[in-house]
């Protein structure tokens, strides 16, 4: 997914301490805290909403894990569901995981996809890739979250990809399961990751509790998807992450009375790396990011004039789908300095 702020903040995330509240080194009774969300338009004749809560001021990244968007349940009728036409990213990979509804998927490799609910598709952009992403017509309520995790530096200009995995559904503490990144309550993902992560689908009950071991080396958002998800003395509703930093060997969490809650579990080692995102790229650098955004012009000029594309290009090859590409934002006016 794009980010489809018109006028995008640059932000430079680092593993810095913000405010000791929200993030200093978790023991086994400190207790989680509430990073609420903001609403962005998202594309479409009226815009869909979607609920962004990272990154933010309280914290930039949890783990690898540096931008979470929830979005739904959406009547597509009413705003024309997702409609994000061809837009590059560099330095990360997205993670798409859907509720209910239906996207199609085209990328720049190649890679002609569907996402469907309980399934997932995560791409690698690397040094580079560019997709689409437009609800089905079959479509008629859209609901999901849209994940980026950055990639370390090691590994950010590795070759652009394409995964899909359909985990299977478990039950664990009587809680219904799907772990698609990761080893988490007992099961592993086989996905390709560049940094240590999890990534899991929860419902409990309404009323029902769960404890679940973690690695105590991690640190974990919980994403409430539905009803309300209390986490220490903290109740997250949908859109809300419930933070809890390293150092817990196990977390409990707790559904609303009157409703089951269903919520993501997002969880990594420290990044321990800065990095730069603005738009949609990943780097290190105010420049290096400018030079991102010359490039993808440039090649979205040259694809919409016909011109024959470069022996050698960071975005490849646009399929011969796309009728339109997203152009970059106009860059901030000034340069940020890093806060590492």
């Amino acid at each position: 997914m794009s980010n489809p702020e018109r006028h995008p903040t640059e932000v430079v995330c680092s593993e810095n301490p913000p405010p000791p509240h929200a993030v200093a080194p978790r023991r086994s009774d400190q207790p989680a805290v509430l990073l609420p969300y903001r609403e962005v338009p998202l594309g479409g004749p009226r815009a869909m909403p979607v609920r962004r809560s990272l990154p933010q001021r309280e914290r930039s990244l949890i783990g690898a894990w540096c931008f979470v968007d929830h979005y739904g349940p959406d009547d597509v009728s009413r705003t024309g569901g997702m409609v994000v036409p061809g837009h590059p990213h560099t330095g990360l990979q997205t993670v798409s995981w859907l509720f209910s509804g239906e996207v199609e998927h085209r990328d720049t490799t190649g890679v002609h996809a569907f996402v469907r609910p309980g399934e997932l598709n995560i791409m690698t952009a690397g040094s580079g890739i560019a997709h689409s992403e437009y609800s089905t017509p079959t479509t008629t309520v859209l609901h999901g979250a849209q994940l980026w995790v950055a990639l370390p530096d090691a590994h950010r200009d590795t070759s652009p990809g394409f995964e899909h995995y359909a985990p299977p559904v478990t039950r664990y503490g009587g809680a219904r399961v799907l772990v698609f990144l990761g080893t988490l309550f007992g099961q592993t993902s086989p996905v390709t990751m560049f940094s240590d992560l999890v990534g899991a689908e929860v419902t409990l009950e309404a009323g029902a509790s769960l404890a679940f071991d973690v690695d105590p080396a991690h640190e974990h958002g919980l994403l409430c998807d539905a009803g309300r998800l209390t986490v220490d003395d903290v109740t997250a509703e949908p859109g809300e992450i419930a933070f809890a930093a390293t150092g817990a060997e196990q977390l409990r969490v707790t559904a609303g009375a009157d409703e089951p809650a269903r919520f993501l579990v997002l969880g990594g080692a420290p990044f321990g790396e800065q990095i730069v995102m603005w738009w949609n790229f990943i780097g290190r650098s105010h420049d290096e990011v400018v030079g991102f955004r010359e490039d993808w012009q440039r090649e979205r000029e040259q694809a919409q004039q016909g011109e024959a594309r470069a022996a050698v290009s960071r975005f490849g090859a646009f399929p011969e789908a796309w009728e339109h590409t997203l152009p970059a934002p106009g860059l901030p006016n000034l340069r940020l300095r890093s806060r590492g």
